[in-house]
């Protein structure tokens, strides 16, 4: 094919929302008891050819808020000491201020309205970021406060998984359980697994255009 096929910018290709993958680590289940512990976030970027790419991910530890519900569970689960003198952690309100300032940034070069979060098990993440931004007063929410871009579904669609370690597996993305379960480890392989889907979806778009105008 010698002709340039026209492709959206990430602004048109999803509705004037930016695509943002967060994982969060915690200590428990419920956003407005259970501690926040880690975030991390990675941008997402389109190429000329319409292809999503992951950007370089940002993250950092949080410190339990004041009253903070620790779950033992939770912590023997994620592996996580709240109180490790190494996890340089930070308050709630820096944590998130350092998460989104760069999103607010890419949000704006993209010509966006606003972020939406992808995650695996979305609510999750985003039910956490709420809770944190809330607790701390904290304006200008880069992130659409309830919709967003589910892997779980997602992945059950394209590769008939719903865990991502498998969903992962499934889509020739390489997986190291021992570095799974942190924010920053779970949120870059989300980060693959959405690219994926949605770069095999276009492929998929731009055969069956070719199909149709006999071009292939």
């Amino acid at each position: 094919m010698n002709e340039k096929a026209s492709h959206p910018t990430i602004d048109q290709r999803f509705r004037g929302y930016l695509p943002v993958v967060v994982d969060v680590e915690t200590a428990g289940f419920d956003a407005g008891r259970d501690a926040l512990l880690e975030i991390a976030a990675v941008i997402l970027e389109m190429d000329e050819r319409g292809r999503l790419h992951p950007t370089e991910p940002v993250s950092c530890h949080v410190q339990p808020f004041e009253g903070a519900n620790l779950d033992p569970k939770a912590l023997e689960f994620n592996g996580i000491d709240p109180w490790h003198p190494f996890r340089q952690a930070l308050p709630e309100r820096e944590a998130l201020q350092t998460i989104f300032a760069p999103v607010r940034k890419a949000v704006k070069a993209n010509r966006c309205r606003r972020a939406i979060l992808v995650g695996h098990n979305a609510f999750f993440d985003l039910g956490f970021i709420n809770a944190a931004v809330a607790r701390t007063g904290l304006k200008r929410n880069p992130f659409h406060p309830f919709s967003t871009f589910d892997t779980v579904t997602l992945a059950g669609l394209a590769y008939g998984q719903t865990v991502l370690a498998r969903a992962a597996a499934e889509a020739g993305i390489k997986w190291n359980g021992k570095e799974a379960h942190s924010a920053l480890y779970d949120a870059a392989k989300t980060a693959e697994l959405f690219c994926a889907v949605v770069n095999r979806w276009q492929e998929l778009v731009e055969l069956e255009k070719r199909t149709r105008s006999g071009d292939s």
